[in-house]
């Protein structure tokens, strides 16, 4: 079953009496429990539709498929419903609160979550989250304090704590070297795997990418193809940073 499905998704921006066509028809789907790479060079599009996909914005035109309910109409305030019910996200810069722990950090999602639970409750959560992610005997460690491929497993933790069921991950190795980026991404495979979350890395990278079970790739504003690999396929080395 299709987790998402776009219907020739359109996202225009009007600046001034100038009219910038960014996305200019998109039709794709994904289905749940993938583990998809969304890849282009910058200036492709592929960061509009993320934020299309996780309900920061709203299309021009076409339609937005989430769980089988039609997204793309929604207000803001439903769109921000959407959220924090479904979507996690992990960002290249991190975006932790540099004066609080590791583990206020993973905890602050739960403060807006629709889900009532007392503060032991979050702190049990978020502590068996930074478990998960290797992070157990950090927790009370500030940003400043971590390594950069600690400061994004606590990043990927945050985005889990209100239980996702999609997981959109923008550049998420852009800041970290190579090795910490294969771990990184190992890590999102795993989660995959056992967790049956459905992930969509955002990259221009074809080393990140090719840890991904599918590739879309778009380019001027539309899929220009895709590629699918086998479980056992052997990724090529991750580069690090943007073009």
């Amino acid at each position: 079953m299709d987790l998402i499905e776009l219907k020739n998704l359109q996202k225009t921006y009007h600046l001034g009496e100038v009219d910038v066509p960014v996305l200019k028809g998109i039709s794709a789907t994904v289905a749940r429990g993938e583990l998809v790479a969304l890849m282009g060079a910058s200036g492709s599009g592929k960061s509009t539709l993320m934020n299309l996909l996780g309900c920061l914005d709203r299309p021009t035109g076409g339609e937005y498929w989430l769980e089988g309910r039609e997204i793309s109409g929604l207000s803001a305030r439903e769109r921000a419903r959407v959220r924090k019910q479904t979507i996690g996200f992990v960002f290249q810069s991190f975006n932790l609160l540099p004066r609080t722990t590791a583990l206020e950090n993973v905890m602050m999602p739960l403060t807006y979550s629709a889900e009532p639970l007392s503060e032991r409750q979050m702190r049990e959560r978020a502590t068996a989250l930074l478990s998960k992610v290797g992070l157990g005997d950090r927790v009370e460690h500030h940003p400043s304090q971590l390594s950069g491929g600690q400061q994004q497993r606590v990043a990927i933790a945050r985005s889990l704590v209100n239980r996702p069921r999609l997981l959109l991950a923008d550049e998420p190795t852009g800041n970290l070297d190579s090795r910490t980026s294969v771990d990184i991404l190992k890590m999102f495979q795993d989660l995959n795997r056992t967790e049956g979350i459905t992930i969509i890395l955002v990259t221009h990278d074809p080393g990140v990418a090719h840890h991904a079970q599918r590739i879309i790739h778009i380019k001027d504003g539309l899929i220009e193809d895709g590629e699918a690999f086998a479980p056992e396929h052997e990724p090529p080395a991750v580069g690090g940073g943007r073009p």
